[in-house]
């Protein structure tokens, strides 16, 4: 089938704000605990994993289950909110300008708190420093990443950088990092801006999981390369989910810093380095590859193989959403996360695709306009 740009931005958006639900209330643990908690393997929304949800955690007392999105989702929708607001492509001191005070002055609801907050009272800490380092410290937007947990808080709301340069992962990838520069350093700057990538590459007509992953591949530097290439081989000998679990960790491990305990990381976590990658984003690519671009495998791989499988399955719900369009996600899941939420899942992805189509037309002016001012200057003697 050909999709329409609005089909793929759809299917993204709203396969994001889907895994990232199926996967919230299984974050952190590993498939074998999960499966005894559930009884098996995940195959859809469930319940929060403490039924005293409210006490069980202090620190983040959040109802994760029941059909709730988490932070990713709201990140993912406050950035899609820059965009109509600027109306074309997004840098650093976009995020200083707008992204912050969206977080830090809108109460909006929150579903996971079921109260009206401001979401920065719910993000984590690493999307906090945003505020911190930008707000408070003035530090220069293009560096106020710098020193934050090196984790997966920038890719995991980055798709709709990779929409709206749809077709065009090369320019998504560059803005990415541009925009990422503000949140995260080191891999985590280079994980949002292959995602966004991969999303813009999982927009070009007749694309597939294989093309998406070398896309990735084309444009990763350093461990993210590395570890996207070593899932990508452990996946490519699976079909199906339950079976590339154990393969996928076990590829992806030697470039993950936070260690085998999840709720234990161990010391070398999280800080900058050439050698490592989020976890993250190559296992969303891999379980892509596993379910050869279909919405429903490589969404329940991700949510079933555990640790932060709410970012994980995120990513592979945006990728596969962007492969098969808003007709990929099951209607049933998307219509439950909408109705828990409280959110309308599709007006974010309508207003950014004809964000998408103000900001091409722009980027062909500009570009006439360059190619004119080239064809002059290399016709002077």
């Amino acid at each position: 089938m050909t999709f329409t740009l609005e089909d793929r931005i759809t299917g993204s958006l709203v396969g994001a704000a889907v895994g990232d639900a199926l996967g919230g209330p299984v974050e952190g643990w590993s498939p074998d605990q999960i499966a005894e908690r559930h009884g098996g393997r995940v195959h859809g929304i469930v319940g929060p994993w403490y039924e005293d949800w409210r006490t069980a955690r202090p620190l983040a007392p959040y109802h994760k289950g029941d059909g709730h999105v988490t932070d990713d989702t709201l990140m993912t929708h406050a950035l899609v909110r820059v965009y109509a607001t600027v109306r074309d492509h997004l840098d650093a001191y976009a995020v200083a300008d707008h992204l912050v005070p969206d977080l830090m002055s809108v109460p909006r609801w929150i579903p996971e708190l079921e109260a009206e907050a401001l979401p920065l009272q719910r993000v984590f800490l690493a999307e906090k420093w945003i505020v911190t380092r930008l707000h408070y410290a003035h530090a220069d937007p293009r560096e106020a990443g710098n020193g934050n947990i090196v984790n997966c808080g920038a890719a995991m709301y980055m798709a709709p950088v990779g929409l709206v340069n749809a077709g065009n992962p090369q320019g998504a990838y560059a803005e990415a990092l541009d925009v990422a520069g503000a949140h995260q350093s080191s891999y985590g700057r280079e994980a949002a801006g292959v995602f966004a990538a991969a999303v813009a590459a999982a927009c070009v007509p007749g694309a597939t999981a294989a093309s998406v992953v070398d896309t990735a591949l084309e444009l990763a530097k350093d461990g993210t390369r590395e570890a996207i290439a070593a899932v990508r081989e452990a996946a490519l000998r699976h079909r199906d989910f339950e079976s590339a679990l154990g393969p996928l960790r076990e590829a992806v491990a030697p470039y993950d810093s936070v260690g085998p305990d999840y709720r234990a990381p161990s010391l070398g976590a999280r800080r900058p380095s050439r050698l490592h990658s989020i976890e993250e984003l190559p296992i969303a690519l891999g379980m892509l590859l596993v379910a050869d671009g279909g919405y429903g495998t490589a969404v329940l791989g991700a949510v079933n193989y555990g640790r932060d499988c709410d970012s994980t399955a995120g990513m592979a719900g945006a990728l596969a959403g962007a492969l098969g369009g808003a007709g990929a996600v099951p209607a049933g899941w998307a219509k439950r996360v909408a109705e828990a939420s409280r959110l309308d899942l599709h007006a974010p992805a309508a207003e950014l695709a004809a964000v998408a189509r103000e900001v091409f037309a722009r980027d062909r002016t500009r570009r006439r306009a360059h190619e004119s001012a080239f064809t002059a200057l290399a016709a002077s003697r």
